[in-house]
């Protein structure tokens, strides 16, 4: 099994401690790229995939890097949209 499948068997499972550091390695491995919107946007992220248009907008935790448990279930349900999961 590939660290990008163990990395999608853990999303799948839905930890209460998923990390944002999890997430931003998983969402690279499928082709999205990080934008933060300056200096306004505070803890808001765009993460876009140029190769067809889907964008999904998340929240940087801070001061912690465990994503809270609605956001996991979000981001699990847009791969699941997408057919990435």
């Amino acid at each position: 099994m590939s660290k990008l499948d163990k990395a999608k068997e853990r999303l799948k499972s839905v930890p209460k401690d998923y990390t944002y550091s999890e997430c931003k390695y998983l969402l690279g491995q499928l082709g999205f790229r990080e934008l933060t919107k300056g200096k306004t946007s505070g803890s808001r992220v765009k993460f876009v995939r140029e190769t067809d248009g889907e964008t999904i907008l998340l929240h940087k935790p801070h001061p912690s890097d465990i994503m809270i448990y609605k956001s996991v279930c979000g981001l699990l349900k847009f791969l699941q949209r997408i057919g990435e999961l």
